[in-house]
């Protein structure tokens, strides 16, 4: 089956290309009687959109969210939710020189290997532009947990080797990287400078933290929470890595340092990440991800074409440095899609 369809019961379909006429997403299951306008959508959009950063692309799309079905009277209806986002900005003619050749660390040759064909406008299916409708549909599905006082929130604790050395989440929306550590925000700042003045571009690590998750969400062998929060993670395009909790620290600890002691107040420490046995413990959930560098640089690079013969490539256009910060709100998005598919799951159940 085409894997263009996520979630269980709160189900989502996104669809739409880089440089077709628009993308979107199609939310199934979404309980009738939830307060919903298109400003609640615009508000997590706002912060995906492009040109809010340094890293950012030159791109300028409003991104204005329309809602298309699933309302009535200011409230979900029950009934599937259609949202569109047109796209006003796509230049297909920058991506005219690339049609004939795969570059490096982007999709094209594997696109070409399953369908025998690609869209070479901007990646097209590829694009990070798809996640647009993922960010549309987190806004919906962060409506549903709002309700729970459930709360997720992403932030930039490491750009280009620059790693952040406090946590103060009060910060986060006071720097363009949306780092919890405004003195490294400025280190982080002269890093993307120098990048793009090299014609490269970087990677990082964002943390996502969940609060207010009720214990009891996820379910035995293979759709554990933490199963499924790492596949909706992965799902992101530049995400090469999940660690939830402890993470790959574990590796290195004995059994008597990883375990969180249990008192009559919670757990002491929380290096399970606020899930035990693929079930939420009632602790934070902590998750972070590896953002892989944006594959297209100006910097010249090997490559082939579509009849296999040598070829080299640089890659101009208007192109993020990295995918952070824009890429957190996106991460905030698959979280918050996953928490609220298994939360309505638990209460099939109750």
């Amino acid at each position: 089956m085409p894997g263009n369809t996520f979630g269980k019961l709160f189900k989502i379909t996104t669809w739409g290309e880089s440089h077709g006429k628009g993308v979107g997403v199609v939310i199934d299951g979404c309980p009738p009687r939830i307060p919903l306008d298109e400003e609640i959508i615009q508000n997590m959009l706002d912060r995906r959109r492009p040109g809010r950063s340094l890293a950012s692309t030159g791109r300028k799309e409003p991104d204005r969210a329309v809602i298309m079905s699933g309302l009535f009277e200011g409230m979900t209806t029950g009934t599937p939710i259609m949202i569109m986002v047109y796209n006003k900005d796509a230049d297909s003619k920058a991506y005219e020189k690339y049609a004939e050749l795969f570059r490096p660390g982007h999709g094209d040759i594997t696109y070409m290997a399953k369908y025998g064909m690609r869209d070479w406008r901007g990646g097209g299916r590829a694009s990070a532009r798809e996640t647009v409708a993922r960010v549309a549909a987190g806004a919906v599905a962060n409506a549903i947990l709002d309700r729970e006082k459930i709360k997720v929130v992403a932030y930039t604790i490491e750009l280009g080797k620059v790693k952040a050395e406090k946590r103060d989440l009060g910060v986060i929306y006071q720097n363009m990287f949306c780092c919890p550590d405004m003195a490294v925000a400025e280190k982080m700042e002269k890093r993307v400078i120098s990048v793009k003045k090299g014609g490269d571009s970087i990677g990082g690590i964002v943390e996502i933290l969940a609060t207010g998750v009720s214990p009891g969400l996820g379910e035995p062998v293979f759709d554990k929470l933490d199963a499924e929060l790492a596949k909706a993670l992965m799902s992101i395009g530049a995400v090469k890595g999940v660690e939830i909790g402890s993470g790959f620290k574990a590796a290195a600890m004995k059994g008597s340092e990883n375990n969180d002691p249990i008192t009559s107040r919670g757990f002491s420490t929380n290096n399970a990440g606020g899930i035990l046995a693929g079930i939420s413990n009632g602790d934070d959930i902590v998750m972070r991800v590896a953002v892989k560098p944006i594959p297209s640089i100006r910097i010249e690079q090997s490559t082939i074409d579509r009849s296999g013969n040598q070829a080299t490539i640089s890659i101009k256009g208007r192109h993020d440095i990295s995918a952070i910060p824009r890429i957190n709100v996106v991460c905030e998005a698959m979280v918050l899609l996953v928490l609220a598919d298994h939360l309505l799951r638990q209460r099939a159940i109750q």
